[in-house]
């Protein structure tokens, strides 16, 4: 049995919080590099120089990519064989109000969703997908999510037989319906099958792989490029003022269902994906 403290976790989250929300992910900002010289419209290509030039003030001002800097997600998987010294999830708090103090960004959480509506003041609390694995490790991804893409995420309880035909239509339309409010160009990610909430949790995930990435069943990844292209033939466009850059990504996650569904999930994230992870 391997101890941890909790206050290594704290650490941890800190350290990634502040990374995440001020150094965007090479993989992305090289996407919106070649975006620039292929984008068609040249409004398009000009938006995509001047998210180039922002990430690249945020990386050497150490300050936030978006003043949107979200609520703060963690996918965490806890190795069978690690005894935590400590409260876990109020360690990964602490983390977040610390992160959130010192970095001077922005606090975008209400105690209420209807009534009171009240800002929390420090960011928390945050959410926390755990899961436990074997090992002796814990590995820590957070991606803090802004809600302009948020909101224009879906999801639908398909019955089978709607097939590959009614997901991909699905997924064109709810980027379609988006329009430009997501801030494209977007990372798409879809989960499909499971349940309800597990389709959704799968899809916020998706938003966090790599882009240039594929899904390692190569149906799911031809279906991956399929859309990607489908997508960019809407003509939104960077900032939504038209172009052929409207994704950078379409990450398709997927996993088994019960008989009589196909649970689709569809999170956008708009081109500041940030995320970030580490292993204690």
């Amino acid at each position: 049995m391997r101890e941890i403290q909790a206050s290594e976790i704290r650490e941890a989250v800190v350290r990634l919080i502040l990374e995440a929300s001020c150094r965007i992910g090479p993989d992305i900002e090289a996407a919106i590099r070649r975006g620039i010289d292929e984008e068609t419209s040249p409004a398009g290509s000009e938006v995509l120089r001047q998210i180039a030039e922002s990430y690249a003030i945020a990386r050497q001002e150490r300050i936030a990519i978006c003043q949107d800097t979200g609520m703060a997600v963690f996918f965490v998987e806890i190795g069978q064989d690690v005894h935590i010294n400590g409260g876990f999830e109020d360690a990964v708090n602490e983390g977040v109000r610390i992160a959130y103090r010192d970095g001077y960004l922005r606090k975008s959480v209400v105690n209420d969703p209807m009534f009171d509506r009240v800002n929390t003041g420090d960011n928390t609390p945050a959410v926390i997908h755990a899961r436990l694995v074997p090992g002796d490790r814990i590995r820590i991804l957070v991606t803090p999510k802004g809600f302009g893409s948020e909101n224009m995420s879906r999801i639908r309880m398909f019955p089978p037989a709607a097939g590959v035909e009614g997901m991909k239509k699905f997924v064109v339309e709810t980027v379609a319906e988006a329009g430009p409010n997501p801030c494209p160009p977007v990372i798409v990610g879809v989960g499909v099958g499971g349940t309800f909430e597990q389709a959704a949790i799968m899809a916020k995930r998706m938003t966090a792989r790599g882009v240039g990435s594929h899904n390692d069943d190569p149906r799911y990844a031809a279906l991956e490029d399929e859309l990607l292209g489908e997508i960019n033939r809407l003509g939104i466009g960077p900032a939504g003022i038209g172009g052929a850059t409207t994704a950078l990504a379409v990450n398709i996650g997927f996993c088994p269902t019960h008989i009589a569904g196909m649970p689709v999930a569809v999170n956008i994230c708009c081109h500041c994906a940030r995320h970030a992870e580490a292993t204690l």
